[in-house]
């Protein structure tokens, strides 16, 4: 029999702080059954041994959830009531929470040595006013890829000779230039540089850098 300052710490950890049963067992050097116990997970699981409304029709709503992961679940409801589904819409909605497909973003994983790579995208800051006139505040950003160092400037247009200046002072300022550079959508641009060694390079050397956006 363990003290009920015990059990709170269990259910503290437990439900609290998101701790596993072994985890809680092996800090507080308890068999793992003693933990169970002081959660008294049994006895709340058999408040829920009553059948369920939805549980006939899960294997029909996991299905056509695969196929619509978007479908809402008032639709599902009046699908349901079609083949004798007796329950609510709320039951309805809370088997629809556990068995919707969790979609998750693509992304890609870049994998770059030092030096190697930089990405480089304009930023959109609204409009400022200057004297009389309102002008467009955009923000040049240089990230280097391995480092996420990162060098930004702000200007007053969005005009290639800024955007060529921006890579100019962020070169300046980072002490050296990438082997190469990743633009979101530069459409037909094919940009050669003159620069000195890259942050990549041998030192000492010099060379042409070319770097062009991937799509035609």
């Amino acid at each position: 029999m363990i003290s009920q300052e015990l059990i709170a710490a269990i259910r503290r950890f437990f439900y609290v702080e998101h701790w596993k049963v072994g985890t809680i067992a092996s800090e507080l050097n308890l068999h793992p059954d003693t933990v169970k116990r002081a959660l008294e997970t049994e006895r709340f699981r058999s408040c829920h041994s009553k059948p369920l409304p939805t549980d006939p029709f899960l294997d029909f709503i996991e299905q056509t959830l695969k196929q619509h992961p978007r479908l809402r679940a008032t639709r599902l409801f009046e699908m349901l009531r079609d083949r004798g589904y007796q329950g609510d819409i709320f039951q309805l909605r809370r088997a629809v929470r556990k068995l919707r497909p969790i979609s998750r973003e693509a992304f890609l994983r870049l994998s770059v040595l030092p030096g190697e790579q930089a990405q480089v995208d304009w930023a959109s800051f609204g409009e400022l006013s200057v004297g009389r006139a309102r002008r467009r505040l955009s923000c040049f950003v240089l990230t280097l890829s391995y480092s996420r160092a990162f060098y930004f400037e702000f200007f007053f247009d969005q005009s290639l000779e800024n955007f060529l200046r921006g890579h100019v002072n962020a070169f300046t300022d980072l002490g050296g230039v990438p082997r190469s550079i990743l633009y979101d959508y530069v459409p037909g641009h094919i940009i050669g540089l003159m620069c000195p060694h890259g942050l990549c390079s041998r030192a000492g050397t010099s060379g042409l850098n070319i770097v062009r956006n991937s799509l035609p």
